[in-house]
Protein backbone atom coordinates (compact mmCIF):
# COMPACT_ATOMS: atom_id res chain seq x y z
CA UNK A 1 0.00 0.00 0.00
CA UNK A 2 2.72 2.32 0.78
CA UNK A 3 4.30 1.62 -1.93
CA UNK A 4 1.49 2.56 -4.52
CA UNK A 5 1.53 5.66 -2.66
CA UNK A 6 4.95 6.53 -3.13
CA UNK A 7 4.41 5.73 -6.91
CA UNK A 8 0.85 7.94 -7.31
CA UNK A 9 3.14 10.41 -5.42
CA UNK A 10 5.67 10.42 -7.72
CA UNK A 11 3.69 10.53 -10.95
CA UNK A 12 1.59 12.92 -9.55
CA UNK A 13 4.90 15.32 -9.10
CA UNK A 14 6.25 14.84 -12.71
CA UNK A 15 2.66 15.41 -13.89
CA UNK A 16 2.50 18.73 -12.29
CA UNK A 17 5.70 19.77 -13.35
CA UNK A 18 5.24 18.85 -17.07
CA UNK A 19 2.21 20.75 -16.85
CA UNK A 20 2.83 23.95 -15.02
CA UNK A 21 6.45 25.15 -15.99
CA UNK A 22 6.51 27.21 -18.89
CA UNK A 23 7.93 25.97 -22.09
CA UNK A 24 11.53 27.03 -22.24
CA UNK A 25 13.52 27.11 -25.51
CA UNK A 26 16.74 26.59 -25.33
CA UNK A 27 18.81 30.14 -26.53
CA UNK A 28 20.84 29.05 -29.55
CA UNK A 29 24.60 29.55 -28.81
CA UNK A 30 25.91 31.98 -30.58
CA UNK A 31 29.66 30.48 -31.69
CA UNK A 32 31.84 33.68 -30.38
CA UNK A 33 33.23 35.19 -33.53
CA UNK A 34 36.69 33.74 -33.73
CA UNK A 35 38.44 36.71 -36.05
CA UNK A 36 41.57 34.54 -37.88
CA UNK A 37 45.19 35.91 -36.33
CA UNK A 38 46.31 38.13 -38.50
CA UNK A 39 48.94 36.60 -39.89
CA UNK A 40 51.30 39.21 -41.51
CA UNK A 41 53.58 37.35 -44.17
CA UNK A 42 57.10 37.34 -42.86
CA UNK A 43 59.38 40.12 -43.82
CA UNK A 44 61.67 38.80 -46.24
CA UNK A 45 64.03 41.18 -46.47
CA UNK A 46 65.05 41.52 -50.28
CA UNK A 47 68.62 41.12 -50.72
CA UNK A 48 70.44 44.10 -52.14
CA UNK A 49 71.09 43.78 -55.33
CA UNK A 50 73.50 46.80 -56.98
CA UNK A 51 73.76 46.72 -59.92
CA UNK A 52 76.93 45.57 -61.26
CA UNK A 53 79.85 48.06 -61.81
CA UNK A 54 80.22 47.63 -65.36
CA UNK A 55 83.36 49.46 -66.06
CA UNK A 56 83.16 51.73 -68.72
CA UNK A 57 85.86 51.05 -71.28
CA UNK A 58 88.50 54.04 -70.98
CA UNK A 59 87.99 55.13 -74.51
CA UNK A 60 90.40 58.28 -75.05
CA UNK A 61 89.83 60.96 -77.52
CA UNK A 62 90.95 60.21 -80.85
CA UNK A 63 94.26 61.76 -81.18
CA UNK A 64 93.23 64.94 -83.19
CA UNK A 65 96.54 65.92 -85.40
CA UNK A 66 97.00 69.56 -86.32
CA UNK A 67 96.26 70.49 -89.55
CA UNK A 68 99.09 69.92 -91.11
CA UNK A 69 100.85 73.68 -91.73
CA UNK A 70 101.01 74.81 -95.30
CA UNK A 71 104.20 75.64 -96.31
CA UNK A 72 104.45 78.35 -99.14
CA UNK A 73 107.84 77.22 -99.80
CA UNK A 74 106.84 73.92 -101.31
CA UNK A 75 104.54 76.20 -103.85
CA UNK A 76 106.52 76.64 -106.77
CA UNK A 77 103.79 77.25 -109.02
CA UNK A 78 104.04 80.92 -108.92
CA UNK A 79 107.09 80.91 -110.65
CA UNK A 80 106.21 79.55 -114.12
CA UNK A 81 104.96 83.45 -114.22
CA UNK A 82 108.56 84.49 -113.38
CA UNK A 83 110.01 84.96 -117.05
CA UNK A 84 106.92 86.16 -119.06
CA UNK A 85 106.96 89.02 -116.53
CA UNK A 86 110.61 89.36 -115.89
CA UNK A 87 111.04 90.01 -119.52
CA UNK A 88 108.72 92.09 -120.87
CA UNK A 89 107.28 93.66 -117.99
CA UNK A 90 109.65 96.77 -116.53
CA UNK A 91 110.21 98.51 -113.37
CA UNK A 92 107.71 100.92 -113.71
CA UNK A 93 105.00 98.53 -114.94
CA UNK A 94 105.07 98.97 -118.59
CA UNK A 95 105.30 96.36 -120.48
CA UNK A 96 106.13 95.33 -124.26
CA UNK A 97 103.44 94.63 -126.11
CA UNK A 98 104.75 94.37 -130.00
CA UNK A 99 107.60 91.62 -128.29
CA UNK A 100 105.26 89.78 -126.02
CA UNK A 101 102.76 89.45 -129.06
CA UNK A 102 105.92 87.27 -130.53
CA UNK A 103 105.73 85.19 -127.62
CA UNK A 104 101.81 84.49 -127.96
CA UNK A 105 102.73 80.58 -127.34
CA UNK A 106 104.37 80.69 -124.65
CA UNK A 107 102.09 82.40 -122.79
CA UNK A 108 99.28 80.23 -124.44
CA UNK A 109 101.33 77.53 -122.40
CA UNK A 110 101.54 79.39 -119.46
CA UNK A 111 97.65 79.35 -119.30
CA UNK A 112 97.59 75.99 -119.55
CA UNK A 113 99.12 75.47 -116.84
CA UNK A 114 96.38 77.28 -114.58
CA UNK A 115 93.84 75.34 -116.47
CA UNK A 116 95.75 71.73 -115.80
CA UNK A 117 96.19 72.68 -111.86
CA UNK A 118 94.92 69.86 -109.70
CA UNK A 119 92.34 71.31 -107.23
CA UNK A 120 93.64 69.03 -104.98
CA UNK A 121 97.07 70.81 -105.24
CA UNK A 122 95.28 74.46 -104.97
CA UNK A 123 93.24 73.74 -101.79
CA UNK A 124 96.77 71.95 -99.79
CA UNK A 125 97.98 76.06 -100.21
CA UNK A 126 97.64 78.56 -97.90
CA UNK A 127 95.29 81.28 -98.29
CA UNK A 128 97.94 83.87 -99.49
CA UNK A 129 99.41 81.34 -102.42
CA UNK A 130 95.59 81.41 -103.53
CA UNK A 131 95.48 85.19 -103.46
CA UNK A 132 98.63 85.24 -105.04
CA UNK A 133 97.92 82.42 -107.25
CA UNK A 134 94.27 84.29 -108.79
CA UNK A 135 96.37 87.54 -109.09
CA UNK A 136 98.98 85.74 -111.54
CA UNK A 137 96.17 84.20 -113.51
CA UNK A 138 94.33 87.56 -113.43
CA UNK A 139 97.14 89.65 -114.66
CA UNK A 140 98.25 86.20 -117.32
CA UNK A 141 94.77 86.74 -118.77
CA UNK A 142 95.02 90.45 -118.91
CA UNK A 143 98.41 90.33 -120.93
CA UNK A 144 96.96 87.52 -123.23
CA UNK A 145 93.81 89.66 -123.88
CA UNK A 146 95.82 92.62 -124.40
CA UNK A 147 98.39 90.82 -126.92
CA UNK A 148 95.40 89.13 -128.85
CA UNK A 149 94.01 92.72 -129.72
CA UNK A 150 97.58 94.04 -130.34
CA UNK A 151 98.11 96.63 -131.80
CA UNK A 152 94.78 98.07 -130.47
CA UNK A 153 92.06 99.06 -133.34
CA UNK A 154 89.72 101.67 -132.57
CA UNK A 155 86.42 103.13 -134.82
CA UNK A 156 86.13 106.39 -135.57
CA UNK A 157 83.05 106.45 -133.49
CA UNK A 158 84.94 105.06 -130.50
CA UNK A 159 87.71 107.64 -130.80
CA UNK A 160 84.99 110.63 -130.38
CA UNK A 161 85.01 109.02 -126.13
CA UNK A 162 88.80 107.30 -126.19
CA UNK A 163 91.72 108.07 -127.79
CA UNK A 164 93.33 105.69 -130.05
CA UNK A 165 95.35 103.57 -127.60
CA UNK A 166 92.84 102.99 -125.00
CA UNK A 167 91.89 99.18 -124.30
CA UNK A 168 88.33 100.41 -124.02
CA UNK A 169 88.10 99.63 -127.47
CA UNK A 170 88.53 95.89 -126.92
CA UNK A 171 85.44 95.56 -126.45
CA UNK A 172 84.23 93.02 -123.83
CA UNK A 173 87.91 93.08 -122.37
CA UNK A 174 86.64 91.91 -118.90
CA UNK A 175 83.76 89.77 -119.36
CA UNK A 176 83.69 88.29 -122.94
CA UNK A 177 87.01 86.61 -123.26
CA UNK A 178 87.12 83.41 -121.35
CA UNK A 179 89.90 81.19 -120.30
CA UNK A 180 90.20 78.20 -117.99
CA UNK A 181 91.83 77.82 -114.73
CA UNK A 182 91.63 74.43 -113.03
CA UNK A 183 89.10 72.94 -115.53
CA UNK A 184 86.74 75.89 -114.99
CA UNK A 185 85.74 78.94 -117.19
CA UNK A 186 86.77 82.26 -115.81
CA UNK A 187 86.36 85.76 -117.56
CA UNK A 188 88.34 89.00 -115.68
CA UNK A 189 85.03 89.98 -114.13
CA UNK A 190 84.32 86.63 -112.48
CA UNK A 191 87.73 86.15 -110.67
CA UNK A 192 87.25 89.57 -109.64
CA UNK A 193 83.82 89.13 -108.46
CA UNK A 194 84.08 85.54 -107.06
CA UNK A 195 87.79 85.68 -105.35
CA UNK A 196 88.76 89.70 -105.06
CA UNK A 197 85.51 91.05 -103.86
CA UNK A 198 83.99 88.31 -101.91
CA UNK A 199 86.37 85.35 -100.91
CA UNK A 200 89.63 87.03 -99.30
CA UNK A 201 88.29 90.05 -98.81
CA UNK A 202 91.50 92.00 -99.46
CA UNK A 203 91.13 95.53 -101.00
CA UNK A 204 94.85 95.85 -101.55
CA UNK A 205 94.57 93.07 -104.10
CA UNK A 206 93.36 96.06 -105.90
CA UNK A 207 96.49 97.68 -106.09
CA UNK A 208 98.29 94.32 -107.83
CA UNK A 209 96.09 93.07 -110.59
CA UNK A 210 96.59 94.72 -113.89
CA UNK A 211 94.49 97.10 -115.43
CA UNK A 212 97.09 97.88 -118.81
CA UNK A 213 96.37 101.32 -118.44
CA UNK A 214 98.27 104.49 -117.51
CA UNK A 215 96.07 105.58 -114.52
CA UNK A 216 96.25 102.27 -112.82
CA UNK A 217 98.27 100.89 -110.60
CA UNK A 218 101.97 99.18 -111.77
CA UNK A 219 102.15 95.89 -113.25
CA UNK A 220 104.87 94.07 -110.79
CA UNK A 221 107.79 92.11 -112.98
CA UNK A 222 107.58 89.56 -110.89
CA UNK A 223 105.00 86.80 -109.69
CA UNK A 224 103.41 87.21 -106.66
CA UNK A 225 104.02 84.72 -103.48
CA UNK A 226 102.49 83.53 -100.61
CA UNK A 227 105.39 83.60 -98.51
CA UNK A 228 105.75 87.81 -98.92
CA UNK A 229 101.94 88.42 -100.06
CA UNK A 230 101.62 91.33 -97.83
CA UNK A 231 105.42 92.76 -98.33
CA UNK A 232 104.56 92.86 -102.24
CA UNK A 233 101.00 94.53 -101.62
CA UNK A 234 102.10 96.98 -99.15
CA UNK A 235 104.34 97.79 -101.71
CA UNK A 236 102.15 97.86 -104.75
CA UNK A 237 100.02 100.30 -102.71
CA UNK A 238 102.73 102.55 -101.45
CA UNK A 239 104.23 102.68 -104.96
CA UNK A 240 100.69 103.58 -106.48
CA UNK A 241 99.65 106.45 -104.01
CA UNK A 242 103.29 108.07 -104.33
CA UNK A 243 101.81 108.99 -107.68
CA UNK A 244 99.56 112.07 -108.78
CA UNK A 245 97.92 109.75 -110.96
CA UNK A 246 96.13 108.07 -107.98
CA UNK A 247 96.63 111.13 -104.80
CA UNK A 248 97.38 114.53 -104.17
CA UNK A 249 96.44 117.43 -102.58
CA UNK A 250 95.78 120.50 -103.62
CA UNK A 251 96.15 122.92 -100.57
CA UNK A 252 95.26 125.98 -101.77
CA UNK A 253 91.90 124.89 -102.87
CA UNK A 254 91.55 122.86 -100.85
CA UNK A 255 91.01 119.68 -102.43
CA UNK A 256 92.15 116.22 -101.96
CA UNK A 257 92.28 113.92 -105.43
CA UNK A 258 91.98 110.53 -105.61
CA UNK A 259 91.82 107.92 -108.84
CA UNK A 260 89.05 106.94 -109.70
CA UNK A 261 89.41 103.37 -108.96
CA UNK A 262 88.68 104.23 -105.34
CA UNK A 263 85.40 105.68 -105.88
CA UNK A 264 82.51 103.59 -104.30
CA UNK A 265 80.92 102.97 -107.88
CA UNK A 266 84.85 100.90 -108.71
CA UNK A 267 86.45 99.78 -105.63
CA UNK A 268 85.88 102.27 -102.66
CA UNK A 269 83.55 100.11 -101.23
CA UNK A 270 85.68 97.45 -101.00
CA UNK A 271 88.00 99.01 -98.07
CA UNK A 272 84.56 99.50 -95.69
CA UNK A 273 84.92 96.52 -94.39
CA UNK A 274 88.38 96.83 -93.31
CA UNK A 275 89.05 99.97 -92.82
CA UNK A 276 86.04 101.87 -92.28
CA UNK A 277 85.42 104.44 -89.74
CA UNK A 278 83.36 106.70 -87.86
CA UNK A 279 86.48 108.57 -85.86
CA UNK A 280 87.53 110.47 -88.34
CA UNK A 281 87.19 112.04 -91.74
CA UNK A 282 82.82 112.46 -90.68
CA UNK A 283 82.21 115.19 -93.49
CA UNK A 284 82.73 112.14 -95.89
CA UNK A 285 80.51 109.20 -96.92
CA UNK A 286 81.50 105.97 -95.41
CA UNK A 287 83.18 104.72 -98.51
CA UNK A 288 85.42 108.11 -98.78
CA UNK A 289 86.40 107.51 -95.01
CA UNK A 290 87.44 103.74 -95.53
CA UNK A 291 89.47 104.98 -98.23
CA UNK A 292 91.09 107.90 -96.53
CA UNK A 293 91.68 105.81 -93.89
CA UNK A 294 93.06 103.62 -95.70
CA UNK A 295 95.69 106.03 -96.95
CA UNK A 296 96.95 107.51 -94.54
CA UNK A 297 99.25 104.15 -93.92
CA UNK A 298 100.86 104.78 -96.60
CA UNK A 299 101.29 108.65 -96.65
CA UNK A 300 103.57 111.30 -95.30
CA UNK A 301 102.54 112.50 -91.52
CA UNK A 302 102.39 115.70 -93.36
CA UNK A 303 99.27 114.39 -95.77
CA UNK A 304 97.82 112.44 -93.03
CA UNK A 305 97.67 115.51 -90.86
CA UNK A 306 96.14 117.52 -93.36
CA UNK A 307 93.42 114.48 -93.92
CA UNK A 308 92.72 113.58 -90.29
CA UNK A 309 92.18 117.46 -89.32
CA UNK A 310 91.36 120.11 -92.09
CA UNK A 311 88.45 121.04 -93.91
CA UNK A 312 88.36 120.03 -97.87
CA UNK A 313 86.61 118.18 -100.98
CA UNK A 314 87.50 115.02 -102.52
CA UNK A 315 87.35 114.84 -106.41
CA UNK A 316 88.33 111.80 -107.98
CA UNK A 317 90.62 112.37 -111.11
CA UNK A 318 89.91 111.78 -114.91
CA UNK A 319 91.18 107.90 -115.26
CA UNK A 320 93.62 108.01 -118.13
CA UNK A 321 92.47 104.07 -120.41
CA UNK A 322 95.30 104.11 -122.75
CA UNK A 323 97.20 101.26 -122.88
CA UNK A 324 100.40 100.78 -120.45
CA UNK A 325 102.87 100.50 -123.51
CA UNK A 326 106.27 101.13 -123.13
Amino acid sequence: MIKRFVAFTLLLTVVIFITGCPSVKPEPVKSPKVEPPKVEPPKIEQPKVEPPKVETPKVEPPKVEPPKAKTSATVSFHDKCADILGNFVNDKGMVDYKKLRRKRQELKQLLDEFAKLDPNEYNSWPREDEIAFWINAYNVQMLKIIVDNYPIKSTRIRRVFWPPASIRHIQGIWNKYKFIVMDEEFTLAEIEQRFFRKKFGEPKVFFAISQASLSGPPLRNEPYYGRKLYEQLDEQAKKFLSSPIAFKIDRQKQIVYLSAMLQSTWYGKEFVGKYGTDKKFKDQQPETRAVLNFITNYISENDTSFLEVENYSVKYMTYDWRLNER
